[in-house]
């Protein structure tokens, strides 16, 4: 049985309405290609959970505590973990929503296959954005568990972090998909490289935004990952307020963007 036939077997199984059925589709398909490689679906996670073992607890055993901007202070590694737990998520929906849909859209010719099926274009972008935020998800969920082992979450809030997770993997699949429909080659995911590291190391991810020089800050607060690291340092540190929701919202608003943006994409280059 091919991975198409498995998947759309999985797809009739469930009850769901048909836009939705449809979309899960492609969700099948990727879960079944990765049923016997799930040591390859998780590994992605090592990345943040190495971070926080060198750095966090590393580091911080010499930096002790830090003045969150909330005015706690509280010991490094507390501080650094929700912000890698963000890069988790981040890091699980552009791997999927940008190198594996590249290959299967250019190389492997996968969506052309799909469309022989009763899933259309805008079922694609779906099903696949779908996709990479769950992978990111579970790269979150991962990591969580390891914090929480580590004893490094302080707060019962932290079970929104889960939540807060599929937010920023919606916010970073959809956009990452649809920058992927106008690549190239492969060489050109070194601009994708370009924006994601400088977001890796200011966006307030292992310093406080107070650190940063006054003009600086406004860049690094209208960055999609500092909204990330904000939303989940909130929620595992115990500070939560109104704020949380502008967070949330910019996530929103940005996966929305992205998914309409993909789904007129998708169906161009496949339609036309």
């Amino acid at each position: 049985m091919s991975v198409l036939d498995g998947a759309l077997q999985v797809s009739r199984a469930l009850p769901l309405p048909g836009a939705l059925a449809r979309s899960w589709f492609v969700v099948g398909r990727n879960i079944t290609a990765f049923r016997r490689a799930w040591l390859l679906l998780v590994s992605g996670v090592a990345e943040p959970i190495f971070y926080l073992f060198s750095i966090g607890i590393g580091l911080g055993a010499l930096v002790r505590t830090v003045t969150t901007d909330a005015g706690s202070e509280v010991p490094y590694a507390v501080f650094v973990a929700p912000a890698l737990l963000a890069v988790a998520a981040m890091n699980g929906a552009i791997a999927d929503s940008t190198y594996n849909v590249f290959f299967k859209l250019k190389h492997a010719r996968l969506y052309d296959a799909i469309l022989a099926t009763p899933a259309g274009p805008r079922d694609i972008a779906v099903g696949e954005i779908t996709w990479s935020l769950l992978r990111g998800s579970l790269y979150s969920a991962l990591f969580l568990v390891v914090a929480v082992v580590a004893g490094v979450v302080q707060s019962w809030w932290a079970v929104l972090a889960l939540p807060g997770a599929v937010l920023i993997g919606l916010a970073f699949g959809a956009v990452g998909m649809f920058a992927t429909t106008y690549m190239k080659t492969w060489q050109h995911f070194e601009y994708i490289n370009l924006v994601i590291q400088p977001m890796f190391l200011f966006s307030a991810t292992f310093f406080p935004l107070s650190t940063y020089p006054g003009a600086v800050q406004w860049l690094v607060q209208i960055t999609p990952l500092y909204q990330g690291v904000a939303l989940e340092r909130a929620l595992m540190l115990g500070d939560v307020g109104w704020s949380l929701l502008g967070h949330a919202a910019y996530l929103v608003a940005m996966g929305l963007v992205g998914v309409v943006g993909t789904s007129r994409r998708i169906e161009r280059l496949l339609l036309t």
